[in-house]
C-alpha cells in the first residue's frame, strides 16, 4: 500500500547530499511497477533520485545484471565506469551488484545468518551506507 510508506526525512537528506556532492541515484526494486512507483511518488525519493528500474516494468529482475544497466543508463552513465549497490538481499543486491561491476554495501537485517557476505562493507542502516559513500567522494 504506497500510501502507507514513509521515508525518514535523514534518508532523503542523505540522498539529497550525495546528488549534491555528484552522486547518481537510483533506484533498482523487484517489485510490481505501480506498488513501487508509488512508493518513490509519495515518498518524496521521485524528487531526489536520478531514475528507478522497476522489474514489474522492465521484465527483467535482480540479480540479472540487465537491470542495473538500465538503472545506469537512465543516470546517463555506464556500468563500465563502476558504482555502488547498497541492498538488503544477499542474492539479489550484492551477488547481482557485483556481477554488474558494482562495488556493494549490504544493509544486513538479520535475515541471512547462514550465508557468506561477500559485500564490500556491512551496515545495519542506509543512512550508515550513504556515510561511506559520501566520504568517498
Amino acid at each position: 500500500m504506497p500510501h502507507l510508506v514513509r521515508c525518514r526525512t535523514e534518508v532523503l537528506d542523505g540522498l539529497a547530499g550525495l546528488r549534491a556532492s555528484g552522486w547518481r541515484v537510483a533506484i533498482v526494486t523487484n517489485e510490481m511497477a505501480d506498488n513501487q512507483f508509488g512508493k518513490i511518488r509519495n515518498t518524496g525519493l521521485a524528487n531526489i533520485v536520478d531514475a528507478w528500474a522497476l522489474s514489474g516494468a522492465e521484465g527483467i529482475r535482480k540479480p540479472d545484471v540487465g537491470i542495473f544497466e538500465i538503472a545506469a543508463q537512465r543516470c546517463g552513465v555506464t556500468l563500465n565506469r563502476g558504482g555502488w549497490m547498497i541492498g538488503d538481499n544477499l542474492t539479489a543486491d550484492v551477488a547481482g551488484g557485483r556481477a554488474a561491476g558494482l562495488c556493494t554495501i549490504w544493509i544486513d537485517r538479520g535475515k541471512w545468518l547462514d550465508e557468506e557476505c561477500k559485500a564490500d562493507h556491512v551496515v545495519t542502516d542506509v543512512t550508515q551506507a550513504m556515510e561511506i559513500l559520501r566520504k568517498l567522494k
